[in-house]
């Protein structure tokens, strides 16, 4: 068996330092931070730190709740005893920014309860839709402790919410606060969750790469997790209105936290044997392009409404359809290419045409028509998009007449499996 970068750590040494690093949520000392808060931050920045705030509030306690059935479907015991540990962590830090939204942030409650219902209009489309996401996982776990259900649940939990979602946004946190030298007792705090989450992270890397290992078909389940919730994850920082100042007030874009935490996604599962590019099935995206541009591709496609929630008509100006085209081409599997070249052009009755190359297994996407097309399809553009999203079918709009194609279909039923299912 080749040896693993994480056989180097032992679940043994993971839970002695949860007892090395061991720290007390209700002994910090938030007096100083008040002040800040009221004397030191405009009124936007209370604003916007109290919707990043909110989102990490409701994620910490979600995955304090959830965590329970990853307990029982760990095979060994060694890591139901440090999984145990984080659930211990999760409740810490759901403590921790229960007390910070109640004391400095001046968010009303009596307990937990009340201050979570108070913040829940802060929550993303995106950040319901993968913390939805978690809530059947851990049901799906607790109905079938098995090897591939419980590396999808690792995946979930700790590379796309822990490594992808939460380090670089505890990365932003802290580094605004250190730089004007804010809040001691919250940067304090935030420093320690993020030294938890560090080593939960490489528990669930190190526990992925032994499941994979041990069952090779979680390769399948790892893939498919990853592949359904990226969509979510992109709208997961959609500040209120668009209002990019929520998070530029501090100094970041939204387009630097994604790519943060795209090479953040990219890092970990590499360490665990499972480098996206080769992955079972189509890419999740295109490796090859750098992060910041996906990030920059993401963020338009989640402003255009055809990523993340959908609220009303498709933008189509010429950067968003281009943006489109570029994750379609980025998305199809170029191994199951057909031998022959071929070329699909999309004629929208609602926007501008654009089409896609297909030669020696490579792909490109330009705007316009192409000179002799293998096959022309004929659909709406919003039809189409809402196809790419994963909102509709494209078997059932094809079955009703919205998405016609002509031309050379044998071409095209030999290149159906270069596109995701």
């Amino acid at each position: 068996m080749t040896a693993a970068a994480t056989d180097a750590i032992s679940y043994e040494d993971l839970y002695a330092r949860w007892e090395r690093g061991n720290w007390r949520a209700s002994e910090i000392d938030f007096s100083v931070d008040a002040r800040h808060w009221r004397e030191e931050f405009s009124d936007l920045e209370r604003t916007a730190a109290l919707w990043n705030y909110a989102l990490f509030f409701w994620g910490e306690d979600a995955v304090a709740d959830g965590l329970s059935p990853y307990i029982e479907a760990a095979p060994l015991e060694e890591q139901k005893y440090f999984l145990a540990t984080q659930q211990v962590d999760e409740a810490r830090h759901a403590v921790f920014f229960s007390r910070f939204m109640h004391e400095v942030a001046g968010i009303d409650g009596a307990s937990t309860y009340e201050r979570l219902a108070a913040v829940e209009p802060q929550l993303t489309w995106g950040f319901r839709r993968v913390f939805g996401r978690l809530e059947t996982m851990s049901a799906e776990l607790r109905r079938r402790p098995t090897l591939t259900n419980l590396a999808a649940a690792i995946t979930l939990y700790h590379v796309v919410i822990e490594a992808t979602l939460a380090q670089p946004g505890q990365h932003f946190i802290t580094s605004y606060l250190e730089k004007r030298d804010l809040m001691p007792g919250f940067r304090e705090g935030m420093e320690r969750v993020a030294q938890d989450e560090q080593r939960h992270i490489g528990f669930g890397i190190k526990l992925l790469s032994d499941l994979v290992r041990r069952e090779p078909d979680c390769r399948y389940a790892v893939a498919d997790v990853i592949r359904e919730v990226i969509p979510y994850t992109v709208a997961v920082l959609v500040p209120p209105g668009w209002d990019r100042r929520y998070t530029e007030v501090f100094g970041f874009t939204l387009e630097e936290l994604g790519a943060e935490g795209a090479r953040s996604l990219e890092t970990k599962m590499r360490s665990a044997g499972l480098p996206l590019d080769e992955l079972p099935g189509p890419p999740i995206f295109d490796t090859r392009i750098e992060p910041i541009v996906r990030a920059r591709n993401g963020q338009r496609l989640v402003w255009a409404g055809i990523l993340g929630e959908k609220n009303g008509a498709p933008a189509r100006d010429p950067e968003t359809m281009a943006a489109l085209f570029e994750m379609v081409r980025g998305g199809l599997d170029r191994r199951k290419a057909p031998a022959d070249p071929g070329t699909i052009q999309w004629e929208f009755t609602d926007a501008d045409p654009w089409h896609l190359v297909v030669a020696n297994g490579d792909t490109r996407v330009a705007a316009g028509r192409a000179e002799r097309p293998t096959v022309t399809i004929r659909c709406r553009y919003e039809d189409w998009t809402d196809v790419v999203s994963g909102r509709r079918s494209g078997a059932t709009l094809a079955a009703r007449g919205r998405i016609r194609p002509r031309g050379d279909l044998r071409w095209l039923w030999r290149a159906r499996r270069m596109f995701p299912r």
